[in-house]
């Protein structure tokens, strides 16, 4: 059943993590605050790990991608993993960035990260967000830059210069997606803007990893308040939910067979073929440091491994109201109406009946509805974590998603109720221990 007011606060609480995450990096410092906020201690990548019973912890690589993970008091079976991304589509400024136009614009070179849709990223307030690497006395460092207010426009050309607009047009990135940044007396300022920031000088800045973001704030909308509208919302309304289920599931202490693992990895958007993606070594190398910490045997982490289950959670394309022609006949979803299970026969989601099937079990015992998603036979559909993920430690894996419209926009939009639908199955699914039996599972 759903609450309207619990459902409203939920939403509030992501505009607030949204908010507080311009930048992938600033997803993983929400995280890991989270986390601390609930008891988990952190254990870098490259010191030694003393790994207790019933402890939990994380570890992160990149600055963008976490792994966190609860070690039962009991030994344990398997590992029941969730995972997401931490980026999302948008416009990565370049070295030297400053472009001095016409002598009375400046302007900043941009270029795109992911694919994105262009036309609403014109005419809204935006800024910049991201990293900087400084030098400081006797080592190099990394310091978060948010410059938190408007800062930057992409302004449209007016009507009366291109009266054929509105007929279609093929933007181009290095021409017409430039943020204008200022007016002459801006100039050679941009770099000074960005070390005030992190209070040190243009001088000690070596590079900068800086993003462009969507300023306009978050929105719960329609005729009872049932739509809710913000960036990034692929794929932070999973990477929020599910943290909260997470967090939630383990709170019960039912489940003492499972190692809970909640991962955030960087760079789907891309393809994930980075150190932190999830086509890395990440989750791989975390699961055999867990394993090899709690002194079980080589055989033991295949056994485990064999037994194991993950979900990984990436939004889903709701139906559009104006184009129902792009979904499938069938199998096509709608905002509001439960968690999106995604399956694909080339495999770009890894679900299957087995998987699907338990995880549709565990919504049932969760009181969440579910509803599938398959793309139009004759249109490429994206890929996600899971196949990716899979390539590296196989796993019994489901795709799922929340059903969103406007991918890939800077300002998405999605359904009230699917948020605590994903929280209160992600804490059902950390509360129940998944057995697997030969080809037959317990739940």
């Amino acid at each position: 059943m759903n609450n309207k007011q619990t459902d409203l606060q939920t939403a509030h609480d992501l505009f607030h993590f949204i908010e507080q995450s311009p930048s992938c990096y600033h997803v993983i410092e929400n995280i890991k605050s989270i986390l601390t906020k609930n008891n988990f201690e952190e254990l870098p990548e490259d010191s030694h790990w003393n790994i207790q019973p019933g402890r939990q912890y994380f570890t992160t690589r990149g600055g963008s991608s976490i792994i966190a993970f609860s070690v039962p008091t009991l030994s344990y079976d398997n590992f029941q993993i969730v995972a997401s991304h931490s980026d999302s589509p948008s416009f990565k400024i370049k070295e030297n960035p400053e472009l001095f136009t016409d002598n009375h614009y400046v302007e900043l070179n941009v270029e795109k990260y992911g694919g994105m849709l262009f036309a609403p990223w014109f005419d809204r307030p935006l800024s910049v967000a991201g990293r900087a690497v400084i030098r400081t006395d006797n080592c190099i460092e990394t310091r978060l830059v948010n410059i938190d207010r408007d800062l930057l426009m992409i302004p449209n050309v007016a009507i009366h210069m291109n009266r054929d607009i509105n007929n279609g047009y093929c933007y181009n990135p290095q021409k017409d997606m430039l943020p204008l940044f200022g007016d002459a007396s801006s100039k050679d300022t941009f770099i000074q803007l960005i070390a005030s920031n992190i209070h040190t000088t243009p001088e000690q800045i070596l590079h900068t990893d800086l993003f462009l973001y969507n300023r306009v704030q978050g929105s719960i909308w329609g005729a009872n308040e049932e739509f809710l509208s913000n960036t990034k919302l692929d794929d932070l309304a999973c990477v929020y939910t599910t943290l909260q289920g997470y967090l939630s599931g383990l709170a019960t202490n039912s489940n003492q067979k499972s190692i809970g693992v909640y991962c955030v990895f960087d760079n789907e958007e891309v393809g994930s073929t980075t150190k932190q993606g999830a086509d890395s070594t990440f989750l791989s190398d975390t699961l055999t440091r867990i394993h090899n910490a709690c002194n079980r045997t080589t055989e033991d982490f295949y056994m485990s491994i064999a037994k194991s289950f993950l979900i990984s959670a990436d939004n889903a394309h709701a139906a559009h109201p104006h184009h129902l022609d792009k979904a499938d006949p069938v199998n096509r979803p709608y905002m509001n109406h439960g968690i999106v299970i995604k399956f694909n026969a080339n495999q770009k989601y890894t679900t299957d009946a087995i998987s699907a099937a338990i995880f549709t079990q565990i919504c049932k015992l969760a009181d969440v509805p579910v509803q599938n998603y398959t793309n139009r036979s004759d249109i490429a559909g994206g890929s996600t974590l899971g196949n990716i993920a899979n390539a590296h430690v196989s796993l019994n894996t489901v795709d799922i998603g929340l059903a969103q419209l406007a991918m890939h926009s800077p300002y998405e939009t999605a359904g009230l109720y699917d948020l605590n639908y994903m929280k209160r199955a992600i804490s059902q699914y950390f509360a129940t221990h998944i057995e697997k039996k030969g080809d037959s599972y317990f739940l």
